[in-house]
Protein backbone atom coordinates (compact mmCIF):
# COMPACT_ATOMS: atom_id res chain seq x y z
CA UNK A 1 0.00 0.00 0.00
CA UNK A 2 1.27 3.43 -0.74
CA UNK A 3 1.56 6.06 2.62
CA UNK A 4 2.20 9.35 2.36
CA UNK A 5 4.46 10.71 5.65
CA UNK A 6 2.65 13.02 7.93
CA UNK A 7 5.63 14.85 10.31
CA UNK A 8 3.43 18.09 10.02
CA UNK A 9 4.29 19.68 7.62
CA UNK A 10 2.61 18.03 4.45
CA UNK A 11 -0.62 18.88 2.05
CA UNK A 12 -1.58 15.34 2.68
CA UNK A 13 -5.16 15.59 2.04
CA UNK A 14 -4.63 17.21 -1.43
CA UNK A 15 -2.35 14.45 -2.23
CA UNK A 16 -4.49 11.68 -0.55
CA UNK A 17 -7.18 13.13 -2.86
CA UNK A 18 -5.23 12.59 -5.78
CA UNK A 19 -4.70 9.04 -5.47
CA UNK A 20 -7.84 8.51 -4.50
CA UNK A 21 -8.80 10.55 -8.26
CA UNK A 22 -7.01 7.56 -10.05
CA UNK A 23 -8.48 4.75 -7.97
CA UNK A 24 -5.66 4.03 -5.84
CA UNK A 25 -5.61 3.54 -2.33
CA UNK A 26 -3.27 5.61 0.23
CA UNK A 27 -3.12 6.24 3.87
CA UNK A 28 -1.49 9.04 5.88
CA UNK A 29 1.10 7.57 8.28
CA UNK A 30 2.78 9.35 11.48
CA UNK A 31 4.64 6.49 12.70
CA UNK A 32 8.14 4.62 12.21
CA UNK A 33 6.24 1.22 12.25
CA UNK A 34 3.64 2.66 9.30
CA UNK A 35 6.91 3.60 6.98
CA UNK A 36 8.78 0.08 7.59
CA UNK A 37 5.81 -1.61 6.57
CA UNK A 38 4.94 0.80 3.54
CA UNK A 39 4.81 -1.14 -0.10
CA UNK A 40 5.39 2.66 -1.52
CA UNK A 41 5.75 6.15 0.29
CA UNK A 42 5.02 9.80 -0.41
CA UNK A 43 6.87 12.90 1.14
CA UNK A 44 5.26 15.63 0.82
CA UNK A 45 6.17 19.06 1.66
CA UNK A 46 5.21 22.71 2.01
CA UNK A 47 6.81 25.10 4.36
CA UNK A 48 10.17 25.77 5.36
CA UNK A 49 12.89 23.21 5.09
CA UNK A 50 14.53 23.87 8.91
CA UNK A 51 11.23 23.27 10.48
CA UNK A 52 10.37 20.28 8.15
CA UNK A 53 13.67 18.01 8.95
CA UNK A 54 12.93 19.18 12.77
CA UNK A 55 9.61 17.32 12.68
CA UNK A 56 11.16 14.45 10.74
CA UNK A 57 13.90 13.75 13.68
CA UNK A 58 11.88 14.86 16.49
CA UNK A 59 8.84 12.32 15.55
CA UNK A 60 11.76 9.59 14.38
CA UNK A 61 10.51 9.48 11.02
CA UNK A 62 13.99 10.70 9.14
CA UNK A 63 15.74 6.64 9.40
CA UNK A 64 12.89 4.90 8.49
CA UNK A 65 12.11 7.20 5.36
CA UNK A 66 15.77 6.71 4.63
CA UNK A 67 15.75 3.13 5.15
CA UNK A 68 13.02 2.56 2.44
CA UNK A 69 14.69 4.95 0.22
CA UNK A 70 18.04 2.82 0.74
CA UNK A 71 15.80 -0.95 -0.53
CA UNK A 72 14.99 1.03 -3.36
CA UNK A 73 11.09 0.20 -2.43
CA UNK A 74 9.23 3.18 -4.78
CA UNK A 75 9.85 6.12 -3.22
CA UNK A 76 7.90 9.79 -4.13
CA UNK A 77 8.92 13.33 -2.95
CA UNK A 78 6.83 16.29 -3.53
CA UNK A 79 7.97 19.90 -3.10
CA UNK A 80 10.05 20.14 -0.33
CA UNK A 81 9.76 16.43 0.24
CA UNK A 82 12.28 16.62 -2.76
CA UNK A 83 14.41 19.73 -0.50
CA UNK A 84 15.36 16.91 2.06
CA UNK A 85 16.59 14.47 0.29
CA UNK A 86 19.58 16.73 -0.12
CA UNK A 87 22.61 17.53 2.16
CA UNK A 88 21.87 20.72 3.04
CA UNK A 89 19.73 24.12 2.34
CA UNK A 90 20.94 27.28 2.60
CA UNK A 91 17.00 28.06 3.51
CA UNK A 92 17.25 30.87 6.75
CA UNK A 93 20.92 29.71 7.68
CA UNK A 94 22.43 25.89 6.80
CA UNK A 95 20.45 22.58 7.16
CA UNK A 96 21.04 19.38 7.08
CA UNK A 97 19.15 17.53 5.26
CA UNK A 98 18.44 13.45 4.66
CA UNK A 99 21.68 12.95 2.84
CA UNK A 100 19.89 10.91 -0.10
CA UNK A 101 21.40 13.08 -3.01
CA UNK A 102 24.27 14.80 -2.65
CA UNK A 103 23.63 18.81 -3.59
CA UNK A 104 22.58 21.52 -1.97
CA UNK A 105 19.01 23.86 -1.84
CA UNK A 106 19.39 27.32 -2.98
CA UNK A 107 17.19 30.40 -2.75
CA UNK A 108 16.51 32.12 -6.06
CA UNK A 109 18.44 35.30 -7.04
CA UNK A 110 16.90 38.51 -6.69
CA UNK A 111 16.37 39.84 -10.19
CA UNK A 112 14.69 42.38 -11.30
CA UNK A 113 11.35 41.68 -12.86
CA UNK A 114 11.97 37.73 -11.10
CA UNK A 115 8.83 36.99 -8.82
CA UNK A 116 9.70 35.15 -5.84
CA UNK A 117 8.01 32.83 -5.02
CA UNK A 118 7.71 30.78 -7.88
CA UNK A 119 4.44 30.31 -8.07
CA UNK A 120 1.88 29.20 -10.66
CA UNK A 121 2.05 26.84 -14.22
CA UNK A 122 5.18 26.37 -15.91
CA UNK A 123 6.50 23.37 -18.26
CA UNK A 124 9.08 21.03 -18.41
CA UNK A 125 12.33 20.62 -20.12
CA UNK A 126 12.74 16.44 -19.73
CA UNK A 127 16.40 15.87 -19.86
CA UNK A 128 15.45 12.47 -21.77
CA UNK A 129 12.78 9.51 -21.73
CA UNK A 130 11.40 8.96 -17.77
CA UNK A 131 8.91 6.47 -16.49
CA UNK A 132 7.50 9.46 -14.31
CA UNK A 133 6.52 11.18 -17.09
CA UNK A 134 5.36 8.37 -19.73
CA UNK A 135 2.27 9.67 -21.25
CA UNK A 136 2.44 13.46 -20.74
CA UNK A 137 2.31 15.89 -23.46
CA UNK A 138 5.51 17.93 -23.72
CA UNK A 139 3.57 21.19 -23.15
CA UNK A 140 1.75 19.76 -19.86
CA UNK A 141 2.14 22.53 -17.37
CA UNK A 142 2.78 22.26 -13.62
CA UNK A 143 1.91 23.77 -10.69
CA UNK A 144 5.15 25.20 -8.73
CA UNK A 145 4.99 27.32 -5.45
CA UNK A 146 8.91 27.49 -4.11
CA UNK A 147 11.60 30.05 -3.31
CA UNK A 148 14.27 27.59 -3.26
CA UNK A 149 15.22 24.63 -5.87
CA UNK A 150 17.48 22.03 -5.90
CA UNK A 151 21.35 21.94 -7.07
CA UNK A 152 22.92 18.30 -7.24
CA UNK A 153 26.25 17.21 -7.35
CA UNK A 154 25.57 14.44 -9.63
CA UNK A 155 23.54 15.65 -13.45
CA UNK A 156 22.80 11.70 -13.61
CA UNK A 157 19.99 12.29 -11.12
CA UNK A 158 18.53 14.95 -12.87
CA UNK A 159 15.23 13.83 -14.90
CA UNK A 160 13.39 17.74 -15.79
CA UNK A 161 14.36 20.99 -15.58
CA UNK A 162 12.49 24.13 -15.23
CA UNK A 163 12.50 27.84 -16.50
CA UNK A 164 12.16 30.86 -13.91
CA UNK A 165 14.62 33.59 -14.24
CA UNK A 166 17.01 30.57 -14.75
CA UNK A 167 17.03 26.85 -15.48
CA UNK A 168 16.32 24.67 -12.24
CA UNK A 169 16.14 21.14 -12.21
CA UNK A 170 12.53 20.30 -10.96
CA UNK A 171 12.34 16.39 -11.23
CA UNK A 172 15.29 14.35 -9.96
CA UNK A 173 15.35 10.23 -10.40
CA UNK A 174 17.45 7.47 -9.47
CA UNK A 175 16.63 3.63 -9.09
CA UNK A 176 12.92 3.74 -7.18
CA UNK A 177 13.58 7.13 -6.23
CA UNK A 178 11.19 10.04 -7.96
CA UNK A 179 10.86 13.37 -6.59
CA UNK A 180 9.42 16.55 -8.03
CA UNK A 181 9.78 20.76 -7.22
CA UNK A 182 6.18 20.84 -8.51
CA UNK A 183 2.79 19.43 -7.33
CA UNK A 184 1.47 16.79 -8.85
CA UNK A 185 -1.53 16.10 -6.73
CA UNK A 186 -2.72 19.52 -8.70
Amino acid sequence: MIKIVDYGMGNLRSVQKAFEKLGVEAGICSRPEQIERADKLVLPGVGAFRDAIAHLKQQELAQPVLQHIEADRPFLGICLGLQLLFDVSEEDGNWEGLGVTPGKVVRFEDRPGLKIPHMGWNSLERVGPHPLLEGIPDDAHFDFVHSYFVVPTDDSVVAARTEHGERFVSVISRGNLFATQFHPEK
